[in-house]
């Protein structure tokens, strides 16, 4: 099976289970077989479904991402906190930022001062701003037109630095021309 599809299922799952919290296994499989079936021709559907939806919870299971609960005769899957981080980083990897048709004519700026200790996290941060078209004002300032509180807000909470991260929406900033054009903002 394709890298791609496992990633799929597995993401399947996850978003599944966070959803509804605690849920019965029973249960995970209507949803996760729904997916199967997207991702696969008819003739292939009947022999992956159930074998691949076992075989994914089972691989969670051993990466730590989810945790089994007894309770009587049924048991219950949840999503560790290992598992939610998971999650957040599909969803960071996926996120978009909408661009309104008609700019607000404000700037959101990020700000962060994280420690040398936490280089790489540091460093992560940078990559992720760019990936998501910021520009750089200075090595730890960083700007955007459009809104993006939310994202910001994902990435202090999957980086672990919200104290060290700050978000502002200015209304005026000097010498802002070479970010206009840079954005694409000029009238």
């Amino acid at each position: 099976m394709k890298k791609e599809v496992k990633i799929m299922i597995g993401k399947v799952i996850l978003n599944t289970i966070a959803t509804a919290g605690v849920l019965a296994v029973a249960v995970i499989a209507p949803n996760t077989l729904q997916a199967i079936d997207f991702l696969y021709s008819k003739e292939k559907r009947h022999y992956h479904r159930g074998y691949y939806v076992k075989k994914a919870i089972n691989k969670l299971n051993e990466r730590g991402l989810i945790e089994f609960e007894k309770s009587g005769d049924k048991t219950f899957v949840r999503l560790s906190e290992k598992g939610e981080r998971e999650l957040l980083k599909y969803h960071l990897r996926e996120a978009v930022i909408e661009k309104p048709k008609k700019w607000d004519k404000k700037w959101r700026v990020v700000i962060f001062d994280i420690k040398e200790r936490r280089k790489i996290i540091r460093e992560e941060l940078r990559k992720e701003l760019i990936n998501l078209g910021f520009r750089r004002l200075q090595n730890s300032v960083w700007i955007y037109p459009y809104e993006c509180e939310e994202l910001i807000i994902m990435l202090k909470s999957y980086f672990s630095i919200g104290k060290d991260v700050l978000y502002m929406v200015v209304e005026r900033l000097e010498n802002d021309k070479w970010l206009k054009r840079d954005f694409g903002l000029e009238n």
